[in-house]
């Protein structure tokens, strides 16, 4: 009988872990307006640049704040897809910023750098 309770007890305590991880609807909200506004500070820094260099910042801005948003989901709602959902936006992400980045080159060195950043995305 003491076994079956400890069992029991080990059972509940595994499948409630999650829950204890997860954060409140506050918290989650309070959590989601300050990236929201990292974002928006990010995004003003870069109005000091030009040309590509703020699409490039630009992109970083905007990248960190869908890997953020993403986290926080995975925190709020802890689940296999949301899991696995930050790690696509990080993959793409990083793409879109190296498309960016490719946007410098010319020529052959620019579509080089493309289909490099497209095959890193691919294989991630």
């Amino acid at each position: 009988m003491k076994t079956k309770l400890l069992l029991l007890s080990v059972a509940m305590t595994c499948a409630f872990s999650n829950a204890a991880l997860a954060l409140t609807k506050e918290e989650y909200k309070t959590q989601k307006d300050a990236v929201s506004s990292t974002y928006k500070a990010n995004r003003d820094k870069c109005n000091a640049l030009k040309d590509n260099a703020k699409d490039i910042c630009v992109s970083e801005a905007k990248g960190a704040e869908k890997v953020a948003k993403a986290e926080l989901e995975a925190t709020y709602k802890p689940t296999t897809r949301n899991t696995e959902k930050v790690s696509k936006v990080k993959h793409d992400a990083a793409y879109d910023t190296a498309k960016e980045k490719c946007d410098d080159m010319s020529g052959d060195a620019k579509s080089a750098c493309k289909k490099e950043a497209k095959m890193k995305h691919d294989t991630k």
